[in-house]
């Protein structure tokens, strides 16, 4: 069993728990195990088969492709849905997207690869949080798309434009 399968099984645990006093403990034990599936994933430091840089080997198609890059929880899963027909993961917290997920928009005939990457944070450029996966994918791609949440403070679009600054 992969870690995307152990994320994946942690969450349904997480959704089908009855939230009460007499549970808290449970989820509680539960929540820490996937904060700490996802820091393995984050990190390439599985012991699982191919987990190291898992998803991140999207092949190129179309006549263009396009990166979305940004912080967690900006909204690039949500534009990706929404652009393709590709349905990729959204939910309330922080590093849905442990993958590099794949899209194609069709737009006057042209087809267009929509790339949807993890979350980077600050040290992305020095390989934390596996931004250098990220940035890497980014690299190959014709257009970059930064994307920030305007509700955000101001400090959030200085670091990532250090980060694009140091990586690319």
């Amino acid at each position: 069993m992969g870690i995307l399968e152990k994320i994946s099984d942690v969450e349904k645990e997480i959704a089908r728990t009855q939230k009460n006093k007499a549970t808290e403990y449970h989820l509680g034990l539960l929540k820490a195990k996937l904060a700490r599936y996802r820091q393995q994933l984050l990190e390439g430091l599985s012991s699982g088969k191919g987990a190291k840089g898992e998803g991140f080997d999207v092949m190129k198609s179309g006549d263009a492709r396009v990166a979305l890059i940004g912080f967690p929880s900006v909204g690039k899963s949500t534009l990706l849905s929404i652009l393709t027909k590709t349905q990729s993961e959204t939910a309330s917290y922080e590093f849905t997207t442990l993958t590099c997920i794949p899209g194609v928009i069709e737009y006057k005939g042209a087809n267009i690869q929509l790339l949807d990457l993890p979350g980077i944070i600050e040290g992305a450029s020095q390989g934390k949080g596996r931004g250098r996966q990220v940035i890497a994918v980014a690299r190959t791609a014709d257009l970059v798309i930064i994307m920030l949440d305007a509700t955000k403070s101001e400090a959030q679009r200085f670091v990532l434009q250090c980060i694009v600054c140091l990586g690319f």
